[in-house]
């Protein structure tokens, strides 16, 4: 059996595994809060870019209808940069609410996004309905193409490669930037940041604004090879809380790696039994969390409490 199409596909799906458990791992790393709402922001990412990029829902509420006139690819460019956007500030208002539970049981915060997950996949059912929606990408990306024998889907190298260019973004701006200083040292010691004269408040504001932003985008990003409906969120907030498990709480690289590796177990499972391929996943996460209790990459965190 060629395993070459399942690696790649592994890979693929493991790049983008990782970029859905980023945004996750910055917010349990820096606020200590486990975001369950992270799923139902990845859903609302893709909607709102459905609407922006599909000429159908152009006239809803008469807001898009200046959009029309463009291209598929000038919609799908703007999608991903005002789609994130809009979710981030979701996500900012929902950490607002959240200010009433940092310093108490982390129960209570667990249950807030709980809540909120639960709030924003009605509101998506009320305003789009409950069935299956289309995320259209431009016609370059879209389609098959003939390699060594072998057909690939041209969407799944673009999403990769996105999710790849994201990663490597999104670490440059926490390693090479001051902003990206403050937010590894609030991960480590938040008292101490505070002690320095920062405004924690607003590190937090911050922090879940980028984390929904990065969950948005791979909303975005996800929504052709998953599809679009309103528990879609659900598909991706479980990967991500395994993913960050399994490569540390914390831990930027060990998301990534850890997202390579249950992208390639579930592609290389489904190439001999497909039936098993998504509990690959969790079979891994036993099987690290046996010998490593805080994942390959983990410092004590706030799931130990």
């Amino acid at each position: 059996m060629d395993l070459v199409p399942h690696i790649v596909n592994g890979l693929s799906l493991g790049l983008l595994f990782a970029l859905i458990a980023l945004g996750f791992m910055l917010i349990v790393g820096v606020m200590e809060v486990i975001n369950l709402a992270h799923g139902s922001l990845f859903a609302l990412g893709a909607y709102v870019a459905m609407v922006i990029i599909n000429p159908a829902f152009a006239d809803f509420g008469g807001i898009y209808a200046a959009y029309v006139g463009l291209p598929l690819p000038m919609r799908y460019v703007l999608a991903i940069v005002v789609a994130p956007a809009l979710v981030a500030v979701v996500g900012m208002g929902l950490e607002v609410c959240m200010r009433r539970t940092y310093g108490k049981d982390p129960l209570y915060g667990l249950l807030l996004t709980f809540g909120a997950a639960l709030v924003l996949e009605e509101t998506i059912r009320l305003i789009w309905g409950p069935t299956e929606q289309v995320l259209t990408v431009p016609q370059g990306i879209s389609g098959a193409f003939l390699f060594g024998g072998l057909i690939y889907s041209k969407y799944r190298f673009f999403a990769a490669a996105f999710a790849l260019l994201a990663i490597l973004l999104v670490w440059l701006f926490l390693e090479r930037t001051p902003y990206g200083a403050v937010i590894k040292a609030g991960a480590h010691d938040s008292e101490m940041v505070r002690a320095l004269g920062i405004n924690l408040t607003r590190l937090r504001l911050l922090v879940f604004a980028l984390g929904t932003a990065l969950a948005a985008l791979a909303g975005i990003i996800m929504t052709p090879i998953w599809g679009l409906r309103p528990h879609v969120g659900v598909d991706a907030v479980v990967p991500a809380f395994l993913i960050i498990v399994l490569g540390g709480v914390g831990s930027f690289w060990g998301a990534v790696i850890a997202g390579v590796l249950v992208g390639l177990a579930v592609g290389l499972t489904g190439s001999f039994a497909s039936q098993w391929s998504l509990l690959s996943m969790y079979l891994l996460l036993i099987a690290v969390v046996t010998f490593r209790a805080r994942g390959l990459f983990g410092k004590k965190s706030v799931l130990e409490l």
